[in-house]
């Protein structure tokens, strides 16, 4: 299966959709999935202009046309009967067939997600390409209950779509990059799953996004990985 990283560098407004549709007609007759990051269609701190940039699951019908030619599976803040939600939604086959709402909604430090959005309330498995895959966004996967849960699905694939910032600079590396990835590698190993981890990179009222996006097989061992701080879209071919 050949799967492409899209590490994007989000604005906060709605030209990415004009940026997401450019990126996957470059890739759909060279790759089988193409996934993006969180929110890579609304930016990550939007706050009040979720009332402007927020998007309605109609506006979005191209992708499922182009999801008749490659998979597709993107981070975006939907406005559902006037509550906000921050989605990561999968297209395949040329409809969408699978959303899932961010549940754990980080309220601390940088973080305001709770204040805008509405969180969801669980983790589904659902059926692709003869596939049982998840779809998680970012802090989601911090919390160890839901760990247990995803062993219980029986996965074959886990995705997450992540706007993680950097922090925690050090002599050793980066001490956010080591954390989530001892997350992703021990969930992958536990769940016998192969796992993409899709982060964005670029800058926004002073946070850094810091990429490192990358693919680990059922072992725990990353088997593929893009740079630090770049934009950076990569097709890679993993086992079946």
């Amino acid at each position: 299966m050949r799967v492409t990283l899209a590490q994007t560098s989000p604005k906060l407004n709605r030209s990415n959709f004009d940026d997401v549709i450019a990126i996957i007609n470059d890739v759909k007759e060279s790759s089988d999935l193409i996934v993006f990051p969180e929110l890579s269609l609304s930016g990550y701190l939007l706050q009040d202009k979720l009332f402007e940039d927020a998007w309605l699951l109609e506006e979005l019908k191209v992708l499922e046309e182009l999801s008749q030619e490659i998979d597709i599976i993107i981070g975006a803040a939907l406005k559902e009967n006037n509550v906000f939600r921050n989605a990561s939604l999968y297209y395949a086959n040329g409809k969408l067939i699978s959303k899932h709402i961010k549940v754990h909604l980080p309220n601390y430090g940088m973080f305001e997600e709770a204040r805008y959005f509405e969180g969801g309330n669980k983790f589904e498995a659902f059926r692709v390409n003869n596939k049982t895959t998840a779809m998680l966004v970012c802090e989601d996967l911090w919390h160890k209950s839901v760990h247990t849960k995803l062993k219980r699905l029986n996965l074959d694939v886990i995705i997450v779509l992540v706007a993680s910032p950097a922090r925690g600079f050090g002599d050793s590396g980066l001490e956010i990059q080591k954390k989530w990835y001892k997350i992703i590698t021990e969930v992958a190993k536990e769940c016998k799953t192969q796992l993409l981890f899709v982060n964005r990179v670029g800058f926004e009222d002073g946070l850094g996004f810091w990429g490192g996006s990358c693919i680990v097989n059922t072992y725990g061992e990353i088997t593929h990985k893009l740079p630090l701080f770049q934009k950076d879209i990569q097709t890679f071919t993993i086992e079946e």
